[in-house]
């Protein structure tokens, strides 16, 4: 049949994610689905992990028990009922944009490497199934609060999973740990949001100094290594100082016994969650938290260890502005503040007040957190545009949030994404809920207050932060909303729609 053959083209991995987002849209637990089908809860967390063989028969009485299909196809939409007051508190995840990294860095690692606390959603699962497609064993333990890693003495590239390579730009991040390792190697064009061009070159120049060599054909990178003196120095300038050509040129320099100093390199969250976990792995690294980077590395890594990245100051921002936005007193615990100063010295110029708790540590010595809590207030718009800059400025990922709280604002925003082609394009699909948003050009728009929302149905933009945006704006809008295909919010958040439940919004999960 059509339904068994679509199925068996997934792997058990592939279905195991398919099983547990299902399970949690329709907020059963474990025991729950268990009861449903007739076991127990240990066979369910298998079927979850991707450690038990499925056949079609019992993928179709998990389907039955759920209600739904087990496949890729149908897309998934919210039904949010505005107007919605928020109360409460919650707690922030970790960091979406650390945990890729650091699964791409598990590949330096011999030894056991267990991550612990990492963001369950699509990129992370994306990654995952492109590392055990290669032969990386990936175990959840029974809480699915720890995955463990790990990875073959040879790697099979000829097996990649190709599809979900492609799905994600974070693939990118595999040329820095193989490059050691392989002597000729393919990676498939890399994926993700679409927000314009996004140029690899800085990887390629940089990465050239440990003597790798890309010829992008059609569809791949085709990568071929020249083996450089192992004791060799190098000073590297990055030509942008971009997250993910850090990290890049970090993990290359980690199996680097020589000395490597990265200059103009991004001192962002994620990158020092990278640096902090090669230090355990036992690089040496000196300068974390600034622009210039001195990495010492070891020839062959093979040491067990454990790590959790701290956490994600871009979910910080999305819960601190469905308070804002929704006019509500709200608490949002466990903030990286070191990520969000700026952010909360701009909504203090515009009028919001908040109250911040005294410094702790995340579970990784490391980051400092606080707790937040947001207070309804009268905002006015900024007296300046606000822009993005290089941490320790704006973040560009925080800057779509902007764009919903200037719309609450009395005045007349200018918000100026210098980064990306397209991003404020999507966020004029804010005026379909009742924003009064001005294009000036791909990077500029010019937002007006306040906003009166208003329900409407609309498809997400193929972008993660205005997808996002969206739903915050229909948290506060009058009636009923409707996000269509939302697919791209699964890739960075792990089951929001929920947690906003929590706190009092009223959001449906459904398929067509």
């Amino acid at each position: 049949m059509a339904y068994a053959a679509r199925v068996a083209e997934l792997s058990p991995t592939s279905i195991g994610f398919l099983i547990r987002d299902a399970r949690k849209q329709r907020g059963l637990s474990q025991q729950e689905l268990a009861d449903e089908l007739g076991t127990s809860a240990d066979v369910v967390d298998d079927l979850e992990a991707g450690n038990r063989a499925l056949s079609v028969e019992l993928v179709n009485r998990v389907a039955e028990a759920l209600e739904q299909p087990l496949t890729t196809g149908g897309a998934l939409h919210l039904r949010i009922r505005g107007e919605t007051h928020l109360s409460g508190s919650i707690d922030v995840r970790s960091s979406k944009n650390a945990a890729v990294a650091l699964l791409c860095a598990s590949l330096l690692n011999r030894g056991r490497t267990v991550l612990k606390g990492i963001a369950q959603i699509e990129e992370v699962n994306r990654i995952l199934e492109v590392l055990t497609s290669i032969g990386v064993r990936a175990t959840w333990s029974p809480d699915r609060t720890e995955l463990e890693l790990d990875r073959p003495a040879r790697l099979d590239l000829a097996s990649m999973d190709v599809v979900a390579a492609r799905r994600t730009r974070s693939i990118i991040m595999f040329l820095g740990p193989l490059l050691h390792d392989e002597m000729a190697f393919e990676l498939p064009y890399a994926g993700g949001c679409n927000l314009g061009t996004r140029t690899v070159t800085p990887h390629l120049h940089a990465l050239r100094q440990f003597g790798l060599d890309i010829v992008a054909t059609e569809g791949s990178y085709h990568a071929t290594v020249t083996p450089i003196d192992p004791q060799s120095s190098r000073s590297i300038t990055l030509t942008e100082r971009g997250d993910t050509v850090t990290e890049n040129v970090l993990m290359a320099a980690a199996r680097h016994p020589g000395e490597t100093v990265i200059r103009n390199a991004s001192s962002n969250y994620m990158v020092q969650d990278v640096c902090f976990f090669l230090q355990q792995l036992g690089v040496q690294i000196d300068g974390i938290g600034s622009t210039t980077l001195r990495v010492r590395g070891l020839p062959v890594i093979d040491t067990d260890v454990s790590f959790a990245p701290s956490e994600d100051p871009i979910e910080a921002m999305s819960l601190l502005t469905a308070a804002i936005v929704t006019g509500s007193e709200l608490t949002v615990r466990r903030c990286p503040i070191e990520f969000l100063e700026i952010e909360l010295a701009l909504l203090g110029e515009m009028g919001q007040a908040y109250d911040l708790t005294p410094e702790y540590p995340a579970e990784n010595g490391r980051t400092r957190l606080v707790d937040i809590t947001i207070h309804p207030s009268e905002l006015h718009a900024n007296a300046d545009k606000i822009h993005p800059m290089p941490f320790p400025g704006l973040n560009i990922d925080n800057l779509p949030f902007f764009a919903v709280i200037a719309a609450v604002a009395q005045g007349r925003t200018m918000i100026h994404d210098w980064v990306y082609e397209n991003r404020a394009i999507h966020l004029v699909e804010l005026t379909k809920l009742g924003a009064n948003v001005q294009l000036l050009d791909p990077h500029r728009i010019i937002v007006t207050g306040p906003t009166r929302w208003r329900g409407q149905e609309i498809i997400s933009p193929p972008a993660l932060r205005p997808a996002v945006c969206l739903l915050l704006a229909a948290l506060a809008a009058r009636g009923t909303s409707v996000l269509r295909d939302v697919y791209v919010i699964n890739r960075g958040y792990e089951d929001l729609p929920n947690r906003l439940n929590a706190l009092g919004a009223q959001i449906e999960v459904f398929r067509d």
